[in-house]
């Protein structure tokens, strides 16, 4: 399945790839494009919005997109929980204190977003960073 956001990936927008491909769609494509281009070109390309505005998951109730596809796909997993909140502090502004880990994501994110501008070269490099930090949790 083909799966659209914004581009300019830093925290949830590469956290949520992660995520889909460990544990919904292993063969998901990954479309990056401009913030007011989501919504119409998920419709062209069939394809599922994500952490974008009107998007079908995105930011809710308090939950950044991470926590979202987790409770709709029903994911039961302690350490994907634990990850979730990493995430959580580490995209929502002003929840950067909820784990000790999420300011140190919040950085390699920036880190990775200041070193290339292409999305889905920060997918390929930062991917064993979330494969390292669920495997720490189990």
């Amino acid at each position: 399945m083909k799966w659209i956001t914004r581009k300019n990936a830093k925290v949830d927008r590469v956290a949520c790839p992660w995520l889909i491909r460990k544990f919904i769609d292993p063969q998901a494509e990954f479309i990056y494009v401009d913030k007011e281009k989501v919504l119409e070109e998920a419709s062209r390309l069939n394809a599922i919005s994500y952490d974008a505005p009107n998007a079908k998951y995105t930011h809710r109730d308090g939950l950044c997109t991470f926590e979202v596809l987790i409770q709709e796909y029903k994911l039961r997993d302690p350490a994907l929980d634990q990850l979730a909140k990493i995430v959580h502090g580490a995209d929502v502004e002003g929840d950067v204190a909820i784990t000790p880990e999420s300011a140190g994501l919040l950085r390699i994110a920036k880190g990775f977003a200041a070193t290339t501008p292409d999305d889905h070269e920060k997918l390929r490099v930062q991917f064993p960073i979330y494969e390292a930090l669920y495997a720490s949790l189990r």
